[in-house]
């Protein structure tokens, strides 16, 4: 499965930016963009998933907090 890059906007505009086949690649791909000029608000996220619409569907699903304190 391939790694994707997105880049995230206001108002939940998600534009794919590349696709790796491994995360280091994909990783230092996206240090690199999160490094030059973003928008206002931008974020550079990395997706590991069977294709490019799940890649977007698992971007549009809230995250769940993790445990707080001792519990």
């Amino acid at each position: 499965m391939p790694y994707y890059l997105f880049s995230i906007r206001s108002f939940g505009r998600i534009e794919k930016r590349g696709e790796h086949s491994g995360f280091r690649e994909a990783s230092a791909a996206a240090k690199l963009m999160r490094q030059g000029p973003l928008a206002d608000g931008e974020q550079i996220k990395v997706m590991f998933a069977e294709d490019e619409d799940q890649a977007i569907e698992l971007l549009c699903q809230p995250r769940q907090a993790g445990p707080a304190g001792d519990d």
